[in-house]
């Protein structure tokens, strides 16, 4: 079996994060960059499954990830953790990448490369878009199963437990499919100085567009186009009400007036 886990390089979610006025992307350059935690929630699920009793130890664990170049040891910390391999899809004239390029680049590495199972976070730190897992589906024509908290692979089927507000459901499809998880599943585990070391004989593969068959016409149509963008205004003062009896008419007389009962 051979499972691909997509992960990907963000900003430290404690460090500051700012957008480069001039572009709208990311100033990757404000703050550390971290491997997302959703990715390495999502590589434990499947480092997990690899080590269990029941793979027999035919499972290959493959990182993915569309990143700049920069980001080459930021997804060697997947190594590190077990994965056996990685893939690397560097291109600048990828920076910038809408989601539906995004998507359409990745599923065909994903293609390249061979899959029975694709996992994925059901949405990253930094963009917040949670839809990567249902495209990358569509374009690959297989099942989706998105947003489990829990995960149970097998020789041919995956399945888990959909979380709501109101019950939780049982979700299941059968291989080849991709799925999403969220932060309920366990912590991942951290890099050895073992698995550090491994990690630097490893297979690290970069890719290019070229070498994935998008064309150049691909790279200049985006599907979503920024209009706009101004830095956040800074925080303004709060309003202090005073109870000279009415205090509870002025809380709500403010609710009111900001929409926000």
């Amino acid at each position: 079996m051979k499972i691909i886990v997509l992960v990907k390089e963000v900003p430290d979610t404690y460090g500051e994060r700012k957008l480069d006025l001039e572009t709208g992307l990311a100033d990757r350059a404000a703050s550390e960059s971290v491997l997302d935690e959703i990715s390495e929630r999502a590589l434990e699920v499947a480092l997990a499954h690899a080590g269990s009793a029941g793979s027999a130890g035919d499972v290959e664990v493959v990182v993915l990830s569309m990143a700049p170049e920069s980001a080459a040891a930021t997804i060697r910390k997947g190594l590190a953790m077990g994965a056996a391999s990685a893939i690397h899809i560097a291109d600048p004239d990828l920076a910038g990448a809408d989601l539906g390029l995004t998507a359409r680049t990745l599923a065909a590495a994903i293609r390249r490369a061979g899959f029975d199972l694709v996992i994925t976070g059901n949405l990253s730190t930094d963009g917040s878009g949670g839809v990567l897992a249902a495209m990358l589906a569509e374009l690959l024509e297989v099942p989706n199963v998105t947003a489990l908290s829990s995960v149970e692979i097998t020789a041919d089927t995956v399945a888990g437990t959909r979380s709501t507000d109101d019950a939780a459901m049982r979700v299941s499809a059968p291989l080849p499919a991709v799925i999403s998880i969220t932060e309920a599943l366990p912590d991942a585990r951290l890099p050895n100085f073992k698995g550090i070391m491994a990690a630097k004989k490893k297979p690290f593969e970069t890719l290019t567009a070229a070498d994935l068959g998008i064309e150049p016409h691909d790279l200049s149509v985006a599907a979503s186009i920024l209009t706009a963008i101004a830095e956040k205004p800074p925080r303004a003062a709060g309003v202090k009400i005073t109870d000279e009896g009415d205090g509870g008419t002025k809380i709500a007389e403010f609710l009111i007036e900001n929409r926000l009962a």
